[in-house]
Formats: structure tokens, sequence, C-alpha cells
């Protein structure tokens, strides 16, 4: 019986070891030089030649196998085989990346098609019992279980690590049948991470606030935040599925599957263990936009840092495309930026360590984020708000660092009620129509960035009296994963 593996990703590695044991001849055709050295020194016969091309094939094969990484390339290899050896048994692999068309496209081909959610859950059995190993089952389950399309949520205005992991989680849905799409909203506004999108030709969802979003997505997740409504404009009563966040939450997370885990400092982090114990390689752009998540979120290895971290970078290293991160961290700064800085500096007020900024009105609101973090290399200075305000609404950016105060929940205390407000402990915002604070002055007289500038900083200084504290970080948070079936 001669048995003739086309393609040799991971998982063909795999069924060709089992095949080396069993009687009868066993050829290999695989383009990766690498691993037909490594099948020669096993003394299995392997040619280095393109699997897609038939041109390559022998002569007869009783039993053909497709085991390429690729889907579109197992499904091309698929047809050629069927076509040169229609008497054979042809079983394929349907590819890392195969989604339920790409399936239901070899089913129609082959005699039978080996699934990746099946080969995921073998692996995920093969992990030592532990939370790795119910980590990776919940989220299969979960991600299974969605009957239509789900929506990977980011947070409001998206951060690289945001974008990153809404891009790679779409990566995993797919990979587990299930159709994705990375959606935020508000606005990708900041230079770079505007630059992050566009170099990597990132396709993200912005939705619209005046429609509910159920109307199209079947289930929600959420990542790098943990609660609908807040630092996000989806409804606050969406149940979402799946919850992925390295942000210690102030209140119980209710989702399907929650993982939590706020000691590491990027939920792209997270997003990386999970494509590698899932046997998934990151392509270019996954794994760069991952690569970049990372270093922001930790401010380059030095806020928040843990080995994981290095680990996960380290690994990424070799899929990421350093030329495309040289450009995305080399924007140009607009005159807007510049403006809003200078403005800042000289209109700030301080209070101890606390710096708040009323720059009046602007043109370009991601000004004021790169605004606050400029502010907080002042000395002895961990916490900054930056706000003004355009098109009748007012917009606040915050900073904090090295201290323990939640600046999410601090914004929430003090603006909340007037619009909305919240984020992470150490990166908020909040956004408020100006009508409401033109009813709060009783000075006519007042001009109305002295109106925004004694509202907002006198509720802001106000709750740092006795603003909410960070929790603790933990070294091993519970996760809470869906019940066995």
């Amino acid at each position: 019986m001669r048995r003739l593996v086309l393609g040799c990703g991971t998982v063909g590695n795999d069924i060709v070891e089992s095949l080396t044991d069993r009687s009868g001849d066993l050829h290999v055709i695989t383009d990766d030089s690498g691993r037909v050295s490594t099948l020669r020194d096993e003394h299995i016969v392997a040619l280095e030649a393109d699997p897609r091309d038939p041109d390559n094939y022998p002569d007869h094969a009783d039993l053909v196998v497709v085991a390429g990484a690729s889907a579109t390339a197992n499904l091309t290899v698929a047809d050629h085989a069927r076509a040169r050896f229609p008497d054979a048994a042809v079983v394929a692999y349907a590819g890392d990346d195969a989604t339920e068309a790409d399936l239901k496209a070899l089913r129609g081909l082959v005699d039978h098609v080996i699934d990746p959610i099946g080969v995921a859950a073998d692996r995920v059995l093969e992990v030592s019992t532990g939370a790795t190993a119910d980590r990776l089952r919940g989220l299969v389950r979960t991600l299974r279980s969605v009957d239509g399309t789900l929506a990977v949520v980011a947070h409001d205005n998206p951060d690289p690590d945001a974008i990153a992991s809404a891009v790679a989680l779409v990566r995993i849905a797919r990979f587990a049948g299930t159709d994705a799409e990375a959606c935020y909203y508000g606005d990708i506004s900041h230079q770079e991470n505007r630059a992050l999108v566009n170099l990597l030709d990132i396709s993200m969802r912005q939705l619209d606030p005046e429609v509910d979003p159920r109307e199209e997505f079947a289930a929600f997740a959420l990542v790098d935040h943990s609660r609908p409504g807040v630092n996000d404009s989806l409804p606050m009563d969406v149940d979402p599925v799946v919850v992925v966040d390295h942000h210690p939450p102030r209140e119980p997370i209710d989702a399907t599957f929650v993982d939590l885990r706020d000691d590491v400092g990027a939920t792209s982090t997270l997003m990386v263990e999970y494509l590698d114990q899932f046997g998934l390689t990151p392509d270019t752009q996954v794994a760069t936009a991952l690569l970049y998540g990372i270093r922001i979120d930790t401010m380059d290895f030095t806020r928040e840092v843990s080995e994981a971290d290095f680990d996960a970078a380290a690994s990424l290293l070799s899929h990421a495309d350093s030329g495309i991160l040289d450009r995305v961290e080399s924007p140009s700064l607009t005159p807007e930026v510049l403006d809003v800085l200078a403005r800042a500096i000289d209109a700030r007020e301080r209070r101890g360590a606390v710096v708040a900024s009323c720059v009046g009105e602007i043109s370009d609101r991601d000004a004021l984020a790169q605004a606050a973090e400029r502010l907080l290399d002042m000395d002895d200075v961990h916490t900054t708000l930056v706000y003004g305000y355009r098109d009748g609404v007012v917009y606040a950016s915050g900073r904090t660092r090295g201290t323990d105060l939640d600046l999410g929940e601090t914004l929430r205390d003090a603006l909340d009620q007037m619009g909305s407000a919240g984020g992470h402990a150490d990166m908020a915002g909040a956004q408020l129509p100006l009508g409401i604070l033109s009813d709060v002055s009783d000075d006519s007289t007042e001009s109305l960035t002295e109106i925004v500038r004694d509202t907002v900083a006198g509720r802001f200084f106000e709750t740092l009296e006795n603003a909410p504290k960070a929790p603790r970080r933990a070294t091993d948070r519970v996760l809470s994963f869906p019940d066995e079936d």
C-alpha cells in the first residue's frame, strides 16, 4: 500500500509519525526544506516540492493525506489529489485557519476531513490537568456554542493592546469554527494606532452606538475590558459569552467564559498563550499587532511587566514585521497635538501629585491622551487629567502611574452621572455633553472654558479625596468556565 502525504504542517508531521510504523510505502511531498531534511534523517522518503503542483505527484497512491497548515492551499491540493488519484482514499486536514466554508468545500472533495476543532480538542486533552487545560476547554466550548457571528468588542477608542487582542480572538474563534468580527465604538484617532491598523491592513468594524448590535450579532466577546456599557458603548444589558482582560475588575464579571489575570502586563500576552496552546502560528499581521500591544501596555517592559510578557514577546519576534513596527512608532506629530500639549502645560492646575488641565476648544480629541501621557513626565506627578471640548461635547483623558489609585473608577464616580466616564485603573476618559455643564453654572458671565474647567476639575479633585483604590494585583486569579456538558 502506498501512502502519500501532501504538505506537512504541525498536524501533518503528527500524521507522518503515526504512519511510519505501519506497513507499506510512505511518500511525503512538502515545500518545507527543514521538514524534508528531518524526515530523510528518519529514513522517510520525502521530496522538497510544491504539494499544490500535481506534476510532483507519484504515479500511484492508495491513500492520500492532505496535511498542510493553510486551508486555502489544502483545498487546492485536495482538488488535485482527487483528480489524480480517483480510486484512492483521500483524507484532508482542513488547515489551521479553516472556516466553516472551507470545511464544507473539503467535504465535497475528500473521503474524510480532519476538523481543526477535533485537533484542538485532542491537544487540549493532552495538556496536563489544571487551570490551563480547563481554560482551553472552556474557551473552545464557549466559542463553538455561538450560533451565528460573534462580535469581538474592544473598548471604546481602542489602543494597540485592545486592537491586537480583538484580532487574535477573531483568529481563535475562526479556528474553532465560529464566524467572528473585530469591533469597536468611538474612533481610532491616535496617530500610532491609526498607523498600526493601516500598515497591517487590520479589519475592524466601527459600530454605531445608535444601533442595537444584537440585531446583527449572535453573541459578544469583550477584550481588554470586562463590562458591557463600561468603557464601551454596548448596551449595559448585553450578556457577553467571553471576557478576557488583564485589568482587575471592581465588580464580579458575569459571562460564560471569563479569563481575568492581572499578573500579566497586557491582554495580548494572554492571546499569545491561547495561540500557542492551540498550536496556532500567528501570521505577520497578528504577531506584529500582539507584539506592539504588549510593548505599549507595558511601556516597553517597564510597567507592570511579568515573565509571561517577556516570553510572549520573544515568541512573536520571528513572526512580526519589525519594519512595520518602526513605521508605526515614528508617526509625525500634528500641529494640533503640539498646540494642545502647550496649552495643557500652561493651564495646568496642580494639587500635590495630581495635575488637571483644561485646554479649551480642540479639533483633535486624541491630542488629549497624548498630552496626559506627557504631563506624567513632570517631577513628582503620578496622575494627570487633560480635557477640552468640541462639537458640544467635553472630552477628558486621564493617566496615572506608580499609585494605587483606580483612575477609571475615580472618573466614573466624579463624572459618569453627567455623561459617560470610566476606563482602566491607570488609563481612563470621559465624555460629557456641554449642555449639562452650562446648566451647572450659575454665573452666565463665565466663559465656556471657565465653566468646563470649574465643573470638571472641581468634581475630579473632590472625588480624589476619597478615591477608589485599584484592586490588588494577584498572582493567581480564579477563572470561570462553562459547566461540562
